[in-house]
């Protein structure tokens, strides 16, 4: 109620006063590039995700045209194979027809000859398919050795935050890691007060501890999403609704971890999801609770995997 009356105090002041108001208006308009900004960063990332998807979608594809190169080659040497049987068939021919005419001994000669040339053409090729082949194998194992270098840090990178954010566990914060990422959730009774977007001091302590891990990892991309539940945003001031609160509780995370001059600020995007991905049921008390969270997704980069299939097609 003293917060509601406060801002009411403040924005009568702002409209009765020229100098006051211009600086209102001019927050105002930051506050509105702010949400643009926001918006352009929360598509980069959706970007990002479609980006990753479709290196994986072409790491498959490469799987399968090794099975199919390996099972070209297999026909490849079942072919050699055959022409050799068929190339001694035509040896044992030749020696039992040396006694015959001149005539038929030149026939068979020259059978020999095509089939010593068909011969050499297949070794060619069989060669050739597997030098390619083998080259196809080499890259795919590096690519894939890439990919679960990017993993197993990952995973490193989950099991050193669960460490620096022990204390809070329990606290409404878990760090778990799947699909390749590693996720931290910090439900807002760790950081916030209701409909505010002021980080407290405990849920601070939680953050800057999670910044000096990120600190040391500077080649992770940090997505912070903010999240409510869908009980419409009733207080006074210049928040609009949930997704408008939920970008500056996003923000407000970001500009905690921008103090830690070892993280890269490019890799830290913010993002307001509002009500729109709920973890449970808004029907419960419990469920409630649980949307109310900040969600931190940290993403490695994947310029190398992105570099490595660009090479091999």
């Amino acid at each position: 109620m003293i917060i509601r009356v406060s801002i009411g105090l403040l924005i009568l002041a702002l409209s009765t006063s020229c100098v006051s108001k211009k600086i209102y208006n001019d927050l105002e308009s930051k506050y509105a590039d702010s949400r643009k900004e926001n918006r352009s960063l929360a598509d980069e990332n959706a970007d990002l995700l479609k980006a990753k998807n479709q290196l994986e979608l072409d790491r498959d594809g490469l799987k399968t045209d090794l099975s199919k190169s390996k099972m070209e080659l297999d026909k490849f040497k079942a072919d050699y194979a055959a022409a050799q049987n068929k190339f001694k068939v035509l040896q044992d021919s030749y020696l039992a027809l040396e006694k015959n005419s001149g005539d038929a001994l030149q026939s068979n000669m020259k059978k020999n000859r095509d089939l010593l040339e068909q011969l050499d053409e297949k070794g060619k090729a069989l060669a050739f398919e597997q030098e390619r082949l083998s080259k196809s194998a080499q890259r795919l194992q590096e690519l894939e050795d890439l990919i679960a270098a990017k993993e197993a840090s990952m995973k490193k990178l989950k099991e050193t935050l669960s460490k620096a954010l022990n204390s809070f566990e329990g606290k409404g914060l878990t760090v778990q890691q799947k699909n390749g990422k590693v996720y931290v959730s910090m439900e807002n009774k760790l950081l916030f007060n209701s409909g505010s977007w002021a980080v407290g001091s405990e849920g601070k302590k939680a953050v800057v501890e999670l910044g000096k891990v990120l600190g040391d990892n500077p080649d992770i991309s940090v997505l912070i999403e903010g999240h409510t539940d869908d009980d419409a945003f009733t207080a006074s001031g210049p928040i609009a609704d949930n997704w408008d609160l939920s970008t500056k509780r996003a923000t407000s995370i970001v500009a905690i971890l921008s103090e830690n001059k070892k993280i890269n600020k490019e890799n830290l995007t913010a993002a307001g999801r509002g009500e729109f991905s709920p973890l449970g049921s808004n029907a419960t008390a419990e469920g409630k609770a649980k949307n109310r969270r900040i969600e931190i997704i940290l993403t490695p980069r994947l310029d190398e995997i992105a570099e490595m299939l660009n090479e091999i097609n």
